[in-house]
């Protein structure tokens, strides 16, 4: 079978610099001969990852593709990898009724989904001790940025609040097939020893997402349009803007909402 025609549609842009997967697939741990690691990449394209990965003994390694085509392309080029290769969206795979309760994630990230990946890993931090990805290189920044920085966002708070978050590498323009207009990185998150915050962490999501939703305002403007006025109370990160605070002082905005939203 001829090589596969990226879509655009799908975000894809296919790694042709053999050096860089490897790097990629040594950058994630493994467990042992006798006792590997499960591994999920997600979005195998035309397998340049997963030819370093099934290479590893410490590590059994899974797929999932959503394009027809690449999965063809994997069955024809890869035949041992079939049975552990799926064809769906990774987006809406039950992570734990298939890999149990303990997987990996590794990939070269369609860049048109890659929070929504983030995402997917932190819904299932339980049973993702860690994630390498190749995404767009602002994103890696603002995912590893700490606060204070312009970048520093929701999904930066988020991951960090359950993982320690290191940007590895840049990666240029012209190792892939077609070149997309900006670099890429790729990034490390490993499971920090976070089990549980100190506040209700559903709660916890929505006031961070809700004080980064008037980026520009100050944290009083942007929780009360959230959550109401408080009874005319105020706490003392009210007058500071979101990327100011760090994930332990978004815990304490957090117990205050839930002790005073009315």
């Amino acid at each position: 079978m001829s090589e596969v025609r990226a879509k655009k549609a799908l975000g894809q842009h296919f790694l042709t610099d053999l050096n860089i997967a490897r790097k990629i697939a040594t950058s994630l741990s493994g467990g042992t001969s006798d006792c590997p690691d499960r591994v999920l990449e997600v979005g195998c394209g035309m397998g340049v990852l997963t030819q370093f990965l099934l290479q590893r003994d410490d590590i059994i390694t899974y797929g999932a593709e959503i394009d027809t085509e690449s999965v063809e392309y994997l069955h024809a080029h890869y035949p041992d990898f079939k049975e552990r290769l799926m064809e769906g969206d990774f987006l809406k795979m039950d992570l734990r009724a298939k890999y149990g309760d303990r997987v990996k994630i590794i990939g070269n990230f369609p860049y048109n989904i890659s929070s929504q990946i983030f995402f997917k890993v932190l819904e299932n931090r339980d049973i993702v001790p860690e994630c390498v990805g190749m995404i767009q290189r602002e994103v890696a920044v603002r995912l590893a940025e700490p606060p204070g920085s312009k970048e520093y966002g929701i999904l930066s708070v988020l991951l960090q609040a359950w993982y320690d978050i290191e940007y590895l590498f840049t990666v240029g323009e012209k190792v892939f097939n077609p070149p997309p207009k900006v670099k890429s990185a790729v990034i490390r998150l490993v499971r920090n020893n976070t089990e549980c915050l100190d506040c209700d962490e559903q709660l916890f999501i929505k006031v961070v997402k809700a004080s980064f939703g008037q980026r520009r305002k100050m944290l009083r403007n942007s929780l009360k349009a959230a959550f109401g006025n408080f009874g005319g109370r105020e706490h003392r990160f009210f007058s500071m803007r979101a990327e100011q605070l760090g994930v332990a002082d978004f815990v304490e905005l957090t117990q205050w909402v839930a002790d005073n939203c009315e």
